[in-house]
This record gives C-alpha cells, sequence and structure tokens, in this order.
C-alpha cells in the first residue's frame, strides 16, 4: 500500500514538473510568434511559415485559429498513418500551444518598442529554441512539419530520412514566404531557423552533438531493448558484462540516438528501474556498413 502511494506521488510529481516545462516553453513560443515575428511581418518554416502565407489571402481568419486546424489536421493524419502510439506521443502538445497562442494573440503584447526586423529575427531564432528544448527535453513533439515528415517517409519515401525531408520542407515554405513577403523576409527567416536548431541542441543537451550514445546497465533489459527497438525505433546492441568489486553479472545495453530521444529512453529506464546505470555520451561522428542515421530527428 504504501509502495502505491509513493508510486502515485512520483507519477504526480513528474506530471507538474511536464506540465511546468511545457507550460513555460508554450509560453515561450506563442510569445516568439504573437509578439515578436507577427508584428514585425516576419516568417518562420514548418506549420508557423505555411500559416503565415495562408493568412496573407484569408485575412479574416485569426493565426491561431489556422494554426489550431492545422495542428488537428496534422494529429488525425498521424492516427491514421502512424498509429496511436504515435499521435499519443502530440496529442498533448497539438492541444496545449495553440491555447497559448490564442492567449497570446488575444492579449496583444508587443515584445519590441519599435519595429526591428534583424532584431526580432533573433529573438524568434532564441525563443523558438528554448520553446522546443524545454519541451523535447521532457520527451514531447509538437506534431508539426516534423509528424508530416516522419508520414512522408514511411508512407511515400522511406529511402529518404525525416530530417531531410523537415529540411525540405522548412525550404519550401521559406521560399513560398519570400514569393508572399518578399526576398528579405526569407532571408530572415534562415536566421530565424538557423538561431532556433542551435538553440533547440543547447537547450536539449548542451554544447554536445546530435547524435549521443546511450549505455545501460540493468536487470530489466528486455523491457528496455523491447522499448527502444519498438518505439523509440534504434536498433539495441548488449553484451553481458561483470563488476570487478561484486562479481555481479549484469546485462549493458548501447543504443545510438539523437538527444531527444535520449531523454525518452532515460524517462523509461528510470520507470522502469531506479538503480539502472545509465551513461549517456556524445557522438562526434558516425560510419561504417550498418551506420545508418538518415532518420535522426532534426532537433
Amino acid at each position: 500500500m504504501k509502495n502505491e502511494v509513493d508510486n502515485k506521488k512520483k507519477r504526480l510529481k513528474e506530471y507538474g514538473v511536464d506540465a511546468l516545462f511545457l507550460c513555460v516553453g508554450c509560453a515561450i513560443g506563442a510569445c516568439a510568434t504573437m509578439s515578436v515575428m507577427i508584428p514585425n511581418g516576419l516568417t518562420g518554416g514548418g506549420v508557423t511559415g505555411l500559416v503565415r502565407i495562408l493568412q496573407t489571402f484569408f485575412p479574416m481568419i485569426d493565426f491561431s485559429v489556422m494554426y489550431y486546424g492545422f495542428s488537428i489536421v496534422i494529429w488525425l493524419a498521424c492516427l491514421i498513418f502512424l498509429g496511436f502510439r504515435e499521435a499519443r506521443k502530440i496529442i498533448v502538445m497539438t492541444v496545449l500551444y495553440p491555447l497559448f497562442l490564442l492567449a497570446f494573440e488575444y492579449l496583444d503584447i508587443r515584445f519590441l518598442e519599435e519595429k526591428d526586423v534583424i532584431l526580432a529575427a533573433v529573438y524568434c531564432g532564441i525563443f523558438y529554441g528554448i520553446c522546443n528544448g524545454l519541451v523535447f527535453s521532457r520527451g514531447y513533439s509538437f506534431g508539426g512539419a516534423d509528424t508530416v515528415a516522419k508520414i512522408i517517409s514511411k508512407r511515400l519515401l522511406p529511402h529518404i530520412g525525416v530530417s531531410k525531408l523537415l529540411l525540405c520542407m522548412d525550404v519550401i515554405v521559406i521560399l513560398a514566404s519570400g514569393l508572399v513577403f518578399g526576398r528579405n523576409i526569407a532571408l530572415y527567416a534562415i536566421i530565424t531557423s538557423i538561431i532556433l536548431a542551435r538553440l533547440t541542441d543547447y537547450v536539449l543537451y548542451g554544447f554536445e552533438t546530435r547524435i549521443v550514445k546511450v549505455e545501460i546497465i540493468s536487470d530489466m533489459h528486455e523491457e528496455i531493448s523491447e522499448y527502444i527497438i519498438n518505439d523509440i525505433e534504434r536498433g539495441v546492441s548488449s553484451a553481458l558484462i561483470r563488476g570487478e568489486y561484486t562479481g555481479a553479472e549484469r546485462r549493458q545495453m548501447i543504443t545510438l540516438c539523437s538527444p531527444r530521444e535520449s531523454m525518452l529512453i532515460r524517462a523509461r529506464v528510470a520507470k522502469l528501474d531506479r538503480s539502472a546505470l545509465v551513461t549517456v555520451i556524445h557522438v562526434d561522428s558516425v560510419w561504417g556498413r550498418d551506420a545508418d542515421f538518415r532518420n535522426i530527428e532534426g532537433e
């Protein structure tokens, strides 16, 4: 009985931390869109940039309402083409983030005292990077262009990695933005995207690289391996090792993944085995016959 109470308290604590990180991240991201990007006439890649383009043709529809519509459509497409397991990963942000957009659009706050597109482009990149880092660090996903890229990769172009498809989609949206808003705005969007990508990495994993090696020593190796293979969709190598001090033998698992995926793995291991030893090491490069990392997500 006591263990059940303790477990409930731990889960409630985890949910509370998740809620705090997600709300802060969503608030920062919504501020970047509604208080910095739109007032300064800027745009970006992904769903945000697409909605900015469409809003020029349908000005009667609020940005947040249109974004909400796209989020729901993407979630339904994820449910249909990728299954409930993938849809479950993005349902929280599909609902939560557009709500913050609605709130900031209603408040009509201006972050900069006067219009400054260069400063706005920099701040957008910083705010979006912090937003993504906070959300990814808790194992959640926005379910935007990255989900669309996953659907395309799985259903239409399995030979092309998700990160490459995501990059192509962002390039198409930014180029289209150049046609609608002008070349300078498209160039500012590129600046925002570069800063966004770097800040996301820094928030998630300091100054490390996009590929990390996760080493896990645990007695729950079967459950952990099954999670990594089926849910994270990464390969796992394992070996039986012995601690020289105690002489005890345990199973060590090794996998290579993205920083965000390492957060998911660490969270699951913590739930399955509180005594497990987890080591995360940054990897400078991976090459070789079996080193296929085309689907490492572009965080």
